[in-house]
């Protein structure tokens, strides 16, 4: 059973791709809601495959996952592609930009897709998205093809459209890598203001730890993760 302040829960979970070893396996992992978490970890130590299970995109094999409630394992992959869209808003460590459409579409996509994160919106879907691209530093690209965009603004597209529509929960992947210091400072006061006014829940993944003390709370993936211990 799930505690209802939690809206991360893992126990006992371990993940392997198909033909490799053993790439995660994690006793014990609790997010509490509304908190701001900070996790981090080498490159290689399970980091985006552990967020890849929390946020549906990938199916927990073994133990038991827990993401707003439901349990993860035991949903289809429809239903948590359902999840993912109605109530992660997930920051992909490439993007995952729709190239074929503009800055502008990419960043109101989750809340043209799924109603449930329009009707959280404040104002329409035009204002939400002129307001992120603006804190971004985005505004005179929306019209732009994302394709022609730097690493650094394809990044801070994505970070805009995760957090549209007020998800429960944001999942952000090195979300500042490609950021100079002046855009990382924009997007975490960005990212910050909109998990404080929704009252989301925070995962936030990096190896920089430099931003740790920014969070509520810091968890280091090695410690964690019983692989390579």
């Amino acid at each position: 059973m799930t505690d209802e302040a939690s809206c991360v829960q893992a126990r006992s979970l371990t993940f392997a791709y198909p033909g490799g070893p053993t790439v995660l396996d994690i006793p014990e992992l609790d997010v509490r809601s509304r908190e701001r978490v900070f996790l981090y970890g080498p490159s290689g130590s399970g980091k985006t495959t552990l967020l890849g299970l929390i946020a549906g995109v990938l199916r927990p094999p073994a133990g038991t996952l827990h993401v707003l409630g439901r349990d993860v394992g035991a949903l289809s992959s429809p239903a948590r592609d359902r999840l993912r869209a109605a109530h992660i808003g997930y920051v992909f460590q490439m993007f995952n930009l729709i190239p074929y459409l503009n800055v502008r579409d990419n960043i109101a996509l989750p809340v043209r897709i799924t109603a449930e994160r329009r009707r959280r919106l404040n104002g329409s879907v035009d204002e939400a998205v002129a307001d992120a691209a603006a804190h971004l530093g985005i505004e005179e690209l929306l019209d732009e093809r994302v394709t022609r965009l730097s690493v650094g603004q394809q990044q801070r597209v994505a970070a805009a459209r995760a957090i549209l529509g007020a998800p429960e929960l944001i999942v952000a992947d090195e979300p500042t890598s490609a950021l100079d210091m002046d855009r990382r400072h924009a997007f975490l006061e960005l990212l910050f203001r909109n998990v404080t006014e929704t009252g989301s829940t925070l995962l936030f993944v990096s190896h920089d730890l430099g931003l740790a003390e920014l969070f509520d709370r810091s968890l280091s993936l090695p410690e964690l993760n019983r692989v390579g211990a």
